[in-house]
């Protein structure tokens, strides 16, 4: 009849020829049972922008009692990797026989035979906390499916989209929390498939792990740092950088990575990133002056009422000694010789003052400087 088709007959032609090609070329599956203690899986997910900033979410879940643990991360970096796992494990209370993910460079440099080849640092941190690391077949996200959907339900919790209405983050500390409180939620509800809240089951597979190590892996966190005692800043190369209130005199772990300096602390719940510069020279200071906190008396910090109280006593001495001296230097004296005397006099009788002032103020503010 003339009729040469059209672009629904084409369509057609294509799905009755996939569904032939399907039917001799079907990939194969078959149930995963895990068993407790044996597997953990993790993976990366895009995270918020805070304060202009991309950032990632690190997702991870134990196999068998379906525990899991999402942390905001600033980069992928080695380090954070370190950081991250150190920080899992300790919230699984334990080390599992394997860890399982994608192929970043992080894990594999590089496939050769199609066998990976590990990152030497890696084998270190497997070494160090027992732990077997594998990585699954390179882009086949079907061979580690539970962080896969682990990472789907932390990204549309936690990533502000125009569909679930959630507010920016003003900070990296809120959106941490916000992190954390997700955990707490999914972890005490019951799990889809088991029935039954992951940390119940946690507290089960917690027999199975093995021990942790009393320290994190440390070595690739940099050098370590003493916070002041005072002032909660650290000295790096020559820069000075502050950190939360929170870590004053503590030591803290700093390192350049790339064009910014990353500080970490290391606690007992693992390590944390805590503050993030740019690098910078001596003398130019790198200061947050949200998280330096002040007295809750006054709106001046103790060593600043210090400063003011050493800076007015020298402000006083020193006017004591200008006006003698220019009273000296001038013609009145010339006039009046028999009262040179008595201006030394009083100008000794100032100086003990404005020095019996300076101790008074030293022993008042000693307390606090």
């Amino acid at each position: 009849m003339g009729y040469l088709g059209s672009e629904r007959t084409t369509r057609r032609a294509v799905a009755e020829a996939k569904v032939v090609y399907r039917a001799g070329h079907r990939r194969r599956f078959r149930p995963w049972l895990p068993e407790p203690g044996l597997w953990f899986q993790w993976d990366y997910g895009d995270g918020p922008l805070v304060n202009g900033c991309k950032t990632w979410l690190w997702c991870a879940w134990l196999a068998w009692s379906r525990f899991r643990v999402v942390l905001p991360i600033r980069d992928k970096t080695l380090p954070t990797v370190i950081a991250c796992i150190d920080v899992t494990l300790r919230r699984f209370g334990g080390v599992p026989t394997y860890g399982l993910s994608d192929n970043e460079k992080t894990l594999s440099v590089d496939h050769i035979a199609r066998v990976a080849v590990r990152n030497p640092t890696m084998v270190e941190v497997g070494r160090y906390y027992g732990l077997t690391l594998a990585s699954c077949v390179p882009a086949d996200p079907q061979s580690k499916g539970g962080s896969e959907a682990t990472v789907l339900s932390a990204a549309a919790d936690l990533v502000p989209t125009d569909a679930n209405l959630l507010p920016d983050y003003a900070s990296f500390v809120e959106y941490r929390r916000a992190c954390d409180e997700f955990c707490e939620r999914v972890n005490a509800r019951p799990h889809s498939v088991t029935r039954c809240p992951p940390i119940e089951r946690l507290a089960q597979e917690r027999e199975r792990l093995h021990p942790l190590p009393a320290e994190p892996y440390t070595a690739a966190f940099g050098v370590t740092r003493e916070v002041g005692k005072i002032l909660p800043v650290i000295n790096f190369e020559g820069g000075e950088y502050s950190v939360p209130d929170d870590y004053v005199a503590q030591t803290v772990w700093v390192r350049q990575q790339d064009d910014e300096i990353v500080i970490v602390h290391v606690g007992r719940d693992g390590a944390h990133e805590i503050a993030r510069w740019e690098p910078t020279v001596p003398g130019q200071p790198r200061h947050d002056l949200s998280s330096l906190r002040t007295t809750t008396g006054g709106s001046a910090a103790p060593h600043a009422m210090c400063a003011d109280a050493r800076r007015s006593s020298v402000l006083g001495h020193r006017v004591g000694r200008s006006t003698v001296a220019d009273q000296r230097s001038s013609g009145w004296h010339r006039a009046h010789p028999d009262q040179d005397d008595r201006r030394g006099g009083a100008g000794e009788d100032l100086r003990a003052e404005a020095g019996r002032s300076r101790v008074g103020d030293r022993s008042r503010t000693g307390s606090i400087c």
